[in-house]
């Protein structure tokens, strides 16, 4: 979720800036650029075919004699590979980073600035939190590439076999997650890895807590609040009592065990329903024989209502280092424009435009998919808000809940050391 990327290490800010101050070459621009291949990192699999072929096609048509080339990258360690690749010689020219990421590259001077073309990208149409989260110091560098919220994916039959219907508070969400594990050893209620801290952030959020405040320009880490401890022995409740996912285990790929037959909630991202339906024999099987049996709702609040969940997703920028900037911005400019966006939205993902919310369709995903993107919330807009992901604490945190320590004094520790960062 997204996105669950990291700093390698505290200092990586400081390279990256230098890097960009010596990549002054690169702001010139010409009404008729040299043709040249384009290098564009796209990450996962979460864009589809469909857009990575129009992306293609329609940039070299745009651009006779050039050529545009997509290098798909892990999200696992992909912020590391970033930040030697931005500051070096061979750059890519185009880059999708995770939403909350951002902010890191963007004060470092990575990207490219975009301020005078945010209108022709789509201005006040386009996601604001997402502007937000890729601007800095005033000034707009990288444009949303698409969200999505997370969503409650469902086994009807298990959720009948139990009498269950589907919940309308946290609560009963909770309540079910525990019926469905009693009722059916060896599956989760809920699945809920260890390290999945996205999914932990609803309960925290719902019972008036918040990941950390900036107090006029000091921040403070919020998980000893009365609301957070509320959340998190919630938290703590689902991971011992409704999951049997790996107390240690992360987030990824969970169509896998969902598919197994060992899941019968999952909260997800919305793209993942095209992930449960792939077909069995995709590099990450899915199980397309179980769509007449797939439900699907938006996570309820505490009373009621869609609850506040994190909203994933990523960003789209023009590395400050490319060697080609103004094709790079031509191949930018297509990846924001309805045709593009267009796909996404097929695919389930939310366009990074207001106006296409309706390419989403009209089934019961997309109708979820819109009340959680209502309620979404982000992380901390810290620029060293990477340096905590990278620093793993969270993961670590929610672990140790996962294995029925203390709430309280975990919450105090956690502080302390997104405090040190934070603030550092």
């Amino acid at each position: 979720m997204r996105k669950k990327l990291g700093l390698a290490a505290l200092g990586v800010a400081s390279m990256l800036a230098l890097a960009a101050c010596s990549s002054g070459a690169n702001s010139g621009s010409s009404s008729t650029p040299e043709a040249a291949n384009i290098r564009v990192w796209l990450n996962g699999t979460d864009t589809p075919q469909a857009a990575r072929d129009y992306l293609k096609t329609t940039f070299e048509s745009q651009n006779p004699g050039s050529t545009l080339t997509i290098e798909e990258q892990s999200w696992t360690g992909l912020v590391d590979k970033l930040t030697t690749s931005l500051s070096g010689s061979d750059s890519p020219d185009v880059v999708e980073v995770g939403n909350t990421q951002a902010a890191a590259f963007t004060s470092a001077g990575a990207f490219e600035d975009l301020t005078d073309k945010y209108q022709d990208l789509g201005g006040d149409d386009l996601l604001p939190g997402f502007v937000t989260a890729g601007t800095y110091d005033g000034k707009f560098y990288a444009a949303p590439y698409y969200s999505g919220a997370r969503l409650v994916f469902y086994k009807k039959d298990l959720m009948a076999a139990s009498g269950l219907t589907v919940p309308t508070t946290l609560d009963q969400y909770i309540s079910n997650g525990v019926t469905l594990a009693a009722a059916n050893p060896g599956v989760s209620g809920i699945y809920f890895p260890g390290q999945d801290w996205y999914n932990a952030l609803p309960y925290i959020w719902e019972n008036g807590g918040e990941i950390a405040t900036d107090d006029n320009g000091t921040w403070k880490a919020g998980f000893e609040s009365a609301g957070s401890i509320a959340g998190l022995k919630e938290v703590q409740k689902v991971m011992t009592t409704a999951s049997v996912a790996p107390k240690d285990g992360n987030e990824t790929d969970p169509q896998v065990p969902f598919c197994a037959g060992t899941v019968a909630q999952l909260s997800a991202p919305s793209w993942v329903k095209g992930s449960i339906l792939a077909p069995a024999t995709a590099t990450a099987p899915g199980c397309p024989d179980q769509e007449a049996n797939l439900g699907v709702f938006a996570l309820p609040g505490k009373n009621g209502g869609a609850a506040s969940v994190f909203a994933g997703g990523s960003n789209i920028a023009i590395a400050a280092k490319s060697a080609h900037p103004e094709l790079a911005y031509s191949a930018l400019k297509i990846m924001l424009s309805d045709g593009y966006q267009t796909i996404l939205g097929n695919n389930g993902l939310v366009p990074a435009k207001k106006s296409l919310a309706s390419t989403l369709g009209t089934d019961d995903v997309a109708k979820a998919t819109a009340a959680a993107a209502a309620n979404a919330k982000l992380t901390p807009a810290s620029p060293k808000w990477a340096d905590v992901e990278a620093a793993g604490i969270l993961q670590d945190f929610f672990v140790k809940i996962a294995q029925g320590g203390d709430v309280p004094t975990l919450a105090a520790d956690v502080d302390g050391k997104i405090n040190a960062i934070l603030n550092g």
